[in-house]
């Protein structure tokens, strides 16, 4: 699914309360929160917020995989559909790709491959399940004889290979972005709830939001498939600050399609479908990427937009003209839904018991206790 909306139009409130309804059908929930807004949701369903900031106490390991998470029975937990290794390289490419802000050449693809190898050793010798990426830098930096040598190539050759992506690689580990995904995942954080929510609000205005939020998305995706229940919503909000980096957008849009394949429901959140052409050039890959994203997702829920945007979202939501007239006058709270070939108008209404999940202004109430409620209808 991806909801579509102008702030104040309603698509918080659908998607706060939506998750909260589906629990009645023992649905669970795991959302990437960059904005710090889903606090209200946690208290409901009695959780706690996985609070993440440079130099707190939270940390997770984006290269945790399935194969490496123990299933409820203390069996180890398998992904049939890829190997960790594979995917381990795959999240690592594209932070390198998203990092550079070019495509990776050839030798650094090989210097990376043959970190993923160092680095799996490494995290054996400490008897940790799964390797870190300050273990991936350490092996980019300083590689050994033995990897050099399976590539053909001279060790201090290898070293020039992966010095610019070990560089790049290196802020998550020793920069300004240190202590969130630089280590093994922190110990005793409870998975198993109805709701988890990872909160990024701490970095909302770093210029390395997208990256951040691959890493969320990745350690997500991993423990999502290592507790597969075919129940379970994944939730990416403000998808917009993944989409803009080529990397991660290739990575996310694997990743979204390997999730349908394990029947876990994917919902993104933009503010308008502009936000999918402005992640790159007119024709790029980036802008391919983003608009294949919505083509893969067969639910698109559009609240009201500006007139400005009615041509852009027609064009590729393949509005009628009845259909983009009604989306520059839709009233708060009510969505075009599309879903599949079929279109419906859908206003969504709140339950007075729901009002205070969704809301995200409370600093604007009166003195009276009264709450403005984003979208909210009742």
């Amino acid at each position: 699914m991806v909801v579509i909306g102008q702030i104040g139009r309603g698509k918080s409130s659908f998607v706060k309360s939506y998750l909260w309804r589906q629990a009645v059908f023992g649905r669970s929930a795991w959302v990437i929160d960059p904005k710090g807004e889903y606090g209200p949701l946690c208290e409901a369903w009695g959780v706690v917020p996985v609070s993440l900031r440079p130099g707190g106490p939270v940390r997770l390991n984006p290269l945790d995989t399935a194969a490496t998470w123990s299933s409820g029975d203390g069996r180890q937990s398998d992904s049939s559909l890829d190997g960790p290794t594979a995917r381990r390289t795959a999240l690592t490419a594209s932070l390198a790709v998203s990092c550079l802000g070019r495509d990776l050449l050839p030798r650094e693809r090989a210097a990376i491959d043959a970190a993923l190898v160092a680095a799996d050793a490494a995290a054996s010798r400490a008897s940790l399940v799964s390797p870190t990426l300050p273990e991936v830098v350490d092996a980019l930096l300083d590689p050994a004889p033995e990897a050099a040598s399976a590539l053909r190539t001279t060790r201090a050759e290898l070293v020039e290979d992966g010095r610019d992506v070990a560089l790049e690689l290196r802020r998550l580990v020793h920069g300004d972005l240190r202590g969130m995904f630089d280590g093994p995942t922190t110990p005793g954080l409870r998975l198993d709830g109805p709701l988890v929510v990872l909160d990024l609000s701490a970095v909302y205005h770093s210029p390395a939001l997208g990256i951040l939020m691959a890493c969320a998305a990745a350690w997500l995706q991993s423990a999502v498939e290592a507790r597969h229940r075919n129940r379970i919503l994944l939730v990416v909000d403000e998808a917009w600050a993944i989409l803009g980096n080529l990397g991660v957008a290739r990575w996310l849009q694997s990743s979204w399609k390997l999730s349908r394949a394990m029947g876990v429901a994917n919902i993104a959140v933009l503010h308008r479908l502009s936000d999918l052409a402005s992640v790159g050039a007119a024709g790029s890959e980036q802008v391919g990427l983003a608009e294949g994203l919505l083509a893969d997702s067969e639910t698109r829920v559009v609240y009201a937009q500006s007139p400005g945007e009615v041509a852009r979202t027609g064009e590729l939501l393949g509005l009628t003209d009845t259909e983009a007239d009604l989306v520059v006058t839709l009233p708060r709270g009510t969505a075009l839904w599309k879903v599949g070939r079929r279109s419906f108008l859908v206003e969504h209404r709140l339950g007075r018991s729901e009002q205070w999940l969704v809301d995200t202004d409370r600093a604007m109430a009166d003195t009276t206790g009264d709450r403005s409620v984003e979208g909210g209808r009742w």
